[in-house]
């Protein structure tokens, strides 16, 4: 099977920095022979931060780093010099990225903007010098703190696709075919099913140079809210679109019914993705008549809207756009 260069999941082990000791010391020099405290603080470990990019599409550049591990805080030194702090390490991660601790599930962090910068993992705190535990009673304290441990432990990194419109359908039910139509996308377009295994993303030129995000999304099957197909790692991308465009081929047996195969399928995964706003589209529509495009409208739910399409002739391609734009722009009430 050829390998995917698209990555969405990554398993890595992390440990912040741990702050540097404080430095228990006197001062002592040739004018000064039983000079008092002058320890200084130990430097604060280096931090784990993840910065958003929106240069990066995947997690790729992540397949290979098992072992993220900020440097250490430097100890602290006589005459109140404070131990130089750990070297950061920053992480570049596509937009739409979570970080999750692999013991507790618990969701950490979110990078949702380019250039946003978040303390994933901060660095352990610098233990503080002799010179700060000085008293009226205790003028030559002989202790002195030590750093604080950094945090570690194994996480995993997800990504969600950002897209401002998600294509929801069975398998070869012509998304990949209207991707590379209405955007620059170059998908892999074939006959047969799950041709598409991982998410591809393209730009629809708008009117007056505006334009939408359109992500083509691996096929539903029945079962998929249980894992079955390709599962749950598809149904997490499209909790990031803002519309559902739920393509439904003309030759469906059932139009109906393949369109509640799919509604359930996503509730089952998700409930909240019912509250998304759906648009219906009948691809491969230049194969029906007058009568067979009349029947099938009777079909559909009356309370989203619907247009009949063919990315092979280029009907309704226009209509689409109006309508996914109209939408995408209008208040959800």
């Amino acid at each position: 099977m050829e390998k995917s260069n698209f990555v969405d999941q990554i398993r890595i082990f992390c440990r912040s920095g741990h702050g540097g000791a404080g430095c228990k010391h006197f001062m002592r020099n040739k004018f000064t022979a039983l000079g008092g405290p002058d320890g200084g603080d130990g430097g604060r470990g280096g931090h784990i931060i993840l910065k958003g990019n929106s240069n990066v599409w995947t997690l790729l550049h992540l397949r290979y780093y098992k072992n993220v591990l900020a440097e250490n805080g430097e100890g602290g030194m006589g005459n109140n010099r404070t131990g130089r702090f750990g070297k950061d390490v920053i992480i570049d991660v596509p937009l739409g990225t979570i970080a999750v601790d692999e013991e507790t599930g618990n969701k950490e962090v979110e990078i949702l903007e380019d250039g946003q910068e978040v303390i994933w993992l901060p660095g352990g705190k610098g233990g503080l010098g002799n010179s700060n535990f000085a008293t009226p009673t205790n003028q030559a304290p002989e202790y002195a703190q030590p750093g604080l441990p950094g945090i570690e432990g194994w996480k995993v990194l997800e990504l969600k696709v950002l897209a401002d419109v998600g294509l929801v359908g069975f398998p070869n039910a012509g998304k990949s075919t209207l991707l590379s139509v209405v955007t620059a996308a170059k998908p892999k377009v074939a006959d047969y099913a799950f041709t598409t295994l991982t998410p591809n993303l393209g730009m629809v030129e708008y009117r007056d140079g505006k334009s939408f995000c359109i992500a083509d999304l691996p096929g539903i099957i029945e079962g998929a809210a249980e894992g079955k197909g390709l599962g749950h790692r598809f149904l997490r991308h499209i909790e990031r679109n803002s519309i559902l465009l739920f393509l439904i081929p003309a030759d469906s047996p059932d139009h109906k019914k393949e369109f509640d195969i799919l509604v359930r399928e996503l509730e089952q995964y998700n409930p909240e993705l019912l509250h998304k706003q759906f648009v219906i589209a009948i691809s491969k529509s230049d194969m029906l008549d007058e009568e067979l495009i009349s029947a099938i409208e009777k079909e559909l739910p009356a309370d989203i809207p619907h247009l009949f399409i063919s990315s092979v002739t280029g009907k309704g391609l226009v209509e689409l756009k109006d309508l996914l734009w109209k939408v995408l722009n209008t208040p959800v009430s």
